[in-house]
């Protein structure tokens, strides 16, 4: 029964890595917030992964915004309980996916700023706003998603790659600054796994097989790999762990 008064906050939560995490934290009894973006076409579907993780026995309370709107952030987090969050995952994915070309359709300042705020600095911008509510309970777990992007260089990458490497620096201040609240910050850096926002990135197919070479176990990583990693670092036997960049890709970094 303790273990359902638990609640996690998922940004970002109706694809990909974080709807993989927020499975994983139903089934291990958490109660869930979760923001997302849907378009009408996609809600049917998105309902259905809600039910699923309803019949787990917990309940999980959506938030169709914007999550970077201040607005959003401000009015949402005045939404959740006090003193409730015992998990907050970051995994949003709005990036600008062009080449650092003086062309017309090169990278302009404005696509890097939307790509910096959606994908590190929003991160902050909601962990600053908890706080500031007293959202936050005694013991929390702070995640966020990253990428081997922040070391190696991809074709039309720039944007994203100087997005994480953000939010790796920012992981590892929050993991200091914000210990004396009793948080733990972390990011995972997940193997090439196959989601909605990477299956934007040009030429996807030739890094999908690229990622299977250089995969010791000669596959791709699967969500529910990165999931179960959330789900420890989510537990008592974690609490140790702060301020790492946790590599969870099979040894497909390593090649």
């Amino acid at each position: 029964m303790e273990q359902t008064k638990k609640y996690a906050l998922i940004l970002g939560g109706s694809s990909g890595l974080g709807l993989a995490s927020a499975h994983a934290l139903a089934e291990k009894g958490y109660n869930l917030y979760i923001v997302h973006r849907n378009r009408k076409a996609d809600q049917e579907q998105f309902e259905k992964e809600v039910a699923c993780m309803q019949s787990a026995g917990v309940t999980v309370s959506t938030f169709n915004k914007d999550a970077l709107k201040p607005e959003n952030i401000q009015y949402i987090a005045g939404k959740l309980s006090k003193h409730s969050l015992s998990v907050v995952i970051h995994s949003i994915a709005k990036g600008s996916l062009k080449p650092l070309s003086p062309a017309a359709k090169g990278l302009s300042k404005i696509d890097l700023d939307i790509t910096l705020h959606a994908m590190a600095t929003s991160w902050w911008q909601w962990m600053k706003e908890l706080l500031a509510q007293e959202r936050i309970s005694n013991s929390c777990s702070n995640i966020a998603f990253t990428s081997e992007g922040t070391t190696k260089v991809w074709p039309s990458y720039g944007a994203v790659a100087s997005a994480k490497a953000t939010l790796e620096a920012l992981m590892r201040q929050m993991a200091v600054e914000l210990a004396p609240h009793g948080i733990t910050t972390n990011c995972i850096q997940a193997g090439t796994t196959i989601t909605p926002s990477f299956k934007m990135i040009p030429n996807s197919d030739k890094l999908i097989e690229l990622a299977k070479h250089r995969s010791p176990f000669n596959r791709l990583t699967r969500p529910d790999d990165v999931a179960n990693v959330v789900g420890f670092l989510c537990t008592e036997e974690a609490r140790w762990i702060n301020g790492t960049v946790i590599k969870v890709d099979g040894g497909e970094s390593l090649s």
